[in-house]
């Protein structure tokens, strides 16, 4: 296990990073780290689940010693199936025990493959071939799901995939709901040639005790991760063994605790819920909840939450900015006392809800800032040290950052000066070696020095804190998923009457961005607003996707080469926005919005409302601001 070692301030960080990381650990595999673990607490709690959200539902709970035997059986299974140490080992399920053996078990035996449930066919069928599956894990025909019937479907397309293995969540129902199951499971009737057989039925016939093979390669790629969100085809980010570890070693020299009960209502298939949560769980000893398979989005989950952190005692939990804005909206009427901290990542967190959520809820919030590309963990608050509201904290320790000015071919051209905008670039043992697809890491490294360009806008400030402006990329993050404006822009570019679009993410104080869609017509054409609207809902293929706002505009603003200039929409959404929360408030405002060369876009409320009022609008926000008097 890591010593502890407290990094609340830049010195601190500069003290722990004087001692080599190697000299910090010799875990070399996560099979290795869980098997350290459970020898050190082997009837300890580790994991558990439940199907249903009250707090009095039926739930599993493995200890370390089970969890461990089943990971073990795992990986033993997947390598009797056939698969070896550089085959894809994919999964298409919510979050449950199986999840996380399959996970853990999946990296052991060859190349782990999560891939999101709510993706469509098409997109899941060419993560299955991208990463060279040859096993997948989903559920069995269950009701009120579509897993099953989407897993076989991909499957068709998927000439390498070989085996699919069926968990049957039928075994966490109590009667009499466990017995109508079986009547109400959905009939799949596609065709294809793969094996299909039982999870539960498999793993039992092997031996939990070692693996039946030698784990070998060294610091191997151990699982592929697709990027973010629910459109687009997603990029694949290899990730190796030492940037999961990392993930997990770290938080457990300060923050995570073995006696900590931490709850995750976050998907495996995510980055923060695989490694900074379950690899810290791994690392640390402690127990982590899976409260029902879909997580906050689970029936009752956000009614019965305050419940589940009275019934397992906890001590941790993680959240998205959309979930504390929920769970502000339940009274708290149960025990809070264990809870000491709650991780809030994805997303930025406004300040007044980010000051509303500790009053209430009387739990400190810790805001870091990760990437798929870094195996998640990039910077935290400290927990003990002084947590800048607003920024993501300091970089971890033996994580390093730059802002920098680079080319599009990653040429540095200059580093920016403390507080000047730039783009993030980090190097850390988590940062990844790149996409599968060699296209997509044409200048995603500076040069020199191999730092990865993050695409985010930010700063650093005098004290080392880490503060993100913006990004360069322009993907809209709505509630913590990223959405690629080009499938915006691509489906509506596709009616007759339409010359340009421009999409971007205006602010929305519940979900961070929503989607908003400006459009320029064609000479002559006489489409309305409703007209392009129905069109995007028949043509955009994720719901995600489909545009809260659409505006037609006389002529976008375009740069000299004639792209549009998403900056200019960016000012004139989070004017409008604001303006109609000004309205809502009945405060009157004029709101102008410039940039900033430190800060990015920023708003100018030109008001005489009191401080309080003003505050409390715009603290719903995550927007740079200003006050003007009138």
């Amino acid at each position: 296990m890591s010593e502890r070692a407290a990094w609340n301030t830049a010195d601190e960080k500069a003290a722990v990073e004087a001692v080599p990381m190697a000299d910090r650990w010799t875990t070399e595999t996560v099979h290795q780290m869980l098997t350290e673990t459970a020898r050190a607490h082997p009837s300890r709690p580790a994991l558990s689940f439940q199907i249903k959200s009250g707090p009095k539902d039926k739930a599993e709970t493995l200890d370390w010693t089970q969890f461990a035997t089943q990971v073990t059986q795992a990986a033993n299974m997947f390598r009797r199936l056939g698969a070896g140490p550089e085959d894809g080992i994919a999964f298409l399920l919510p979050n449950c025990n199986e999840t996380v053996v399959t996970l853990i078990g999946a990296m052991t035996a060859g190349i782990a493959c999560p891939i999101n449930p709510l993706l469509e066919v098409e997109q899941i069928a060419s993560i299955l071939r991208e990463t060279k599956a040859k096993i997948l894990v989903t559920l069995s025909p269950f009701p009120k799901t579509d897993l099953a019937e989407k897993a076989h479907a991909a499957a068709v397309f998927c000439p390498e995939l070989e085996t699919i293995l069926e968990i049957d969540l039928k075994r966490y129902l109590s009667p009499p709901i466990s017995w109508i199951v079986p009547f109400l499971r959905p009939k799949i009737d596609i065709r294809h040639d793969k094996k299909v057989l039982s999870f539960a039925s498999t793993l039992g016939g092997h031996s939990g005790s070692k693996l039946d093979f030698a784990e070998t390669g060294g610091d191997r790629i151990a699982a592929n991760f697709h990027t973010g969100g629910t459109t687009g085809m997603p990029k694949i980010a290899q990730h190796r063994f030492s940037g999961m570890i990392y993930n997990g070693k770290i938080p457990a020299m300060d923050i995570i605790r073995e006696d900590d009960v931490l709850i995750c209502p976050l998907p495996m298939f995510h980055v923060l819920g695989a490694y900074p949560v379950l690899m810290s769980v791994l690392a640390s000893g402690a127990h982590l909840v899976l409260p029902t398979p879909a997580g906050f989005r689970g029936d009752g989950v956000m009614d019965n939450f305050w419940a589940l952190i009275e019934r397992w005692g906890v001590t941790f939990m993680v959240m998205v900015p959309t979930a504390a804005t929920a769970l502000l909206e339940r009274p708290v009427r149960h025990d809070l006392s264990t809870l000491r901290y709650a991780l809030c990542g994805s997303a930025p967190l406004p300040v007044e809800l980010f000051r509303r959520f500790e009053e209430t809820c009387g739990v400190k919030i810790l805001e870091g800032y990760g990437m798929t590309e870094a195996t998640c963990l990039v910077s935290i608050n400290p927990p003990g040290g002084e947590r800048k509201i607003g920024s993501v904290g300091l970089p971890i320790p033996y994580s390093h950052i730059r802002i920098l000015d680079c080319d599009g071919e990653g040429t540095i051209r200059r580093e920016c000066a403390t507080d000047e905008v730039g783009e993030i670039c980090i190097a850390s043992p988590g940062v990844f070696p790149g996409y599968r697809d060699e296209n997509r890491n044409i200048g995603l490294f500076s040069d020199p020095g191999g730092y990865l360009r993050t695409g985010d806008l930010g700063k650093l400030d005098g004290d080392g804190y880490l503060w993100i402006t913006g990004r360069l990329k322009d993907l809209i993050i709505r509630g913590g998923h990223n959405i690629d404006p080009g499938l915006i822009e691509e489906a509506l570019m596709g009616h007759s009457e339409v010359a340009f679009v421009g999409a971007i993410g205006q602010p929305d104080p519940v979900a961070g961005e929503l989607p908003a869609a400006y459009v320029e017509l064609r000479p002559g054409a006489t489409a309305d607003v409703e007209t392009l609207m129905a069109y995007a809902r028949d043509h955009i293929p994720e719901r995600a996707a489909i545009p809260k706002h659409l505006e037609l505009i006389d002529e976008l603003p375009k740069t000299a080469v004639g792209k549009v200039f998403k900056p200019e929409l960016r000012k004139q959404a989070i004017a409008r926005v604001l303006g109609e929360a000004f309205g809502e408030a009945g405060i009157a405002a004029r709101i102008a919005v410039r940039d900033d060369k430190s800060r990015g876009l920023v708003a100018q409320i030109a008001t005489d409302a009191e401080e309080a009022a003003l505050s409390g609008v715009m603290g719903r926000f995550a927007v740079q601001w200003e006050r003007q008097g009138l």
